[in-house]
């Protein structure tokens, strides 16, 4: 299979990086989100994860993937695929706002970046939450991170995560 790539952005600040999907680890997960191209979405930087930021997406895949290729732990250029339910992501404490567009849906596709090291996927109410990891940043991710550090202490509102074929 030829390698197949992605450009993942922050539009408001202007700044994108490249990912090579990981077709021969995660092929259903790849395969579905290469299908549904363009996703995106407001962004969030996460609580609990690190150095993680992501979009909330509505499903798209036919199927929902196996846990293909999963981490607990995920590294710097990692791009993840989580599947939540609207109870999993509904709790005040989680930081949504009630208008937030992801409420009242039953199934929630998280679309994550990691962008520095020292991530763990564990939280406090349901334990180990293992994604999938569907891709790999190979350009920009220095330029990405320091975005994703101005995301956390400058605030996301009105920036959004796209996923775009490249």
């Amino acid at each position: 299979m030829v390698d197949r790539f992605i450009e993942v952005s922050l539009d408001k600040r202007g700044v994108s990086c490249t990912a090579k999907l990981l077709d021969d680890r995660a092929p259903v997960t790849c395969k579905a989100v290469w299908d549904a191209l363009p996703l995106g979405g407001d962004v969030y930087h996460a609580k609990y994860a690190r150095n993680e930021i992501y979009a909330l997406v509505p499903p798209f895949a036919p199927e929902e993937p196996p846990l293909e290729n999963p981490t607990i732990t995920p590294i710097p250029g990692d791009l993840c695929y989580f599947t939540f339910s609207d109870t999993q992501l509904g709790t005040a404490s989680y930081g949504y706002e009630r208008q937030a567009k992801h409420q009242g849906r039953a199934t929630v596709v998280d679309l994550a970046l990691f962008y520095e090291r020292n991530n763990l996927l564990i939280n406090g109410d349901a334990g180990w939450v293992p994604g999938i990891v569907w891709g790999s940043v190979v350009d920009g991710l220095d330029r990405m991170a320091d975005a994703c550090q101005d995301l956390w202490r400058a605030g996301a509102l009105g920036e959004t995560l796209n996923f775009r074929r490249a």
